[in-house]
């Protein structure tokens, strides 16, 4: 796969299905404004930005739980964690940083962040 940033590798986002032997969708979109939000992190914390989750097929989707309508399944969403900084710390700095957009959502383990047109906070 290819660079879609200097930070950034397609690979990074191909569904997970694909990476665990469950589907072989090939799905690996990264949307241009998502991609600014997560190059907008690595930035602010100067520090490696890790993907978790990017895309999701139906397939994986259901294999792992996640929502009917999961912004994951439209290629506009991501599961991070930054090397070296908290979870909460991101979420903080996400819901400051865009306090009227997108979905952000915090974890235990990682930050949710997707580009869905509403605000949405969990």
């Amino acid at each position: 796969m290819s660079k879609v940033h200097k930070y950034f590798d397609r690979s990074e986002f191909l569904c997970n299905g694909n990476k665990k032997g469950i589907c072989s969708c090939g799905f690996a979109t990264v949307d241009i404004e998502l991609l600014s939000v997560l190059v907008d992190v690595r930035e602010h914390f100067k520090k490696p930005v890790k993907v978790y989750s990017g895309c999701r097929c139906d397939i994986y989707n259901r294999h792992v739980g996640g929502a009917k309508h999961s912004k994951h399944k439209q290629g506009i969403a991501s599961d991070i964690a930054v090397e070296g900084v908290s979870p909460r710390t991101v979420y903080k700095y996400l819901i400051k940083k865009y306090p009227m957009n997108y979905g952000i959502g915090s974890y235990r383990n990682f930050t949710h962040i997707d580009v869905r047109q509403t605000k949405a906070r969990w």
